[in-house]
C-alpha cells in the first residue's frame, strides 16, 4: 500500500524560501509520477509541479524560475523547493501520485 507523507509546512515571510518534504512508502519513487498541488483558502486546489523519475520536471507556469521539484532515491523521497514566495501562496501543500495524497502541510506567507 502506497502511502505518502509530507513535512516541511511553515511560517515565512513573504520573499523568502521553504522546502517542502514528500516521503513514499510501498513503492520506490523512480518508478511513480509525483505531483504537488496546493489549495489556497476558499480557492480550488491547483498543480504546482510533477516529476517522472529521471524523464523531466514539470510547473506551473506561475511557479517556473521559482520552484524545483527533485526526487532522492535513496530516501525515497521527494522535494519541492520554494522560493520568493508570495502572501498569496499561503495555502495547504499536497503531494500526490496516481490518485493517492498525503495529508498536506501547511504553507503561511506573511506579507
Amino acid at each position: 500500500q502506497v502511502q505518502l507523507v509530507e513535512s516541511g509546512g511553515g511560517l515565512v515571510q513573504a520573499g523568502g524560501s521553504l522546502r517542502l518534504s514528500c516521503v513514499v512508502s510501498g513503492r520506490t519513487v523512480s518508478s511513480m509520477v509525483m505531483d504537488w498541488f496546493r489549495q489556497a483558502p476558499g480557492k480550488d486546489r491547483e498543480f504546482v509541479a510533477r516529476i517522472i523519475g529521471s524523464s523531466g520536471t514539470y510547473y506551473a507556469d506561475s511557479m517556473k524560475g521559482r520552484f524545483d521539484i527533485s526526487d532522492d532515491n535513496a530516501k525515497n523521497t521527494v522535494y519541492l523547493q520554494m522560493n520568493t514566495l508570495k502572501h498569496e501562496e499561503t495555502a495547504v501543500n499536497y503531494c500526490a501520485s496516481e490518485g493517492i495524497w498525503g495529508q498536506g502541510t501547511q504553507v503561511t506567507v506573511s506579507s
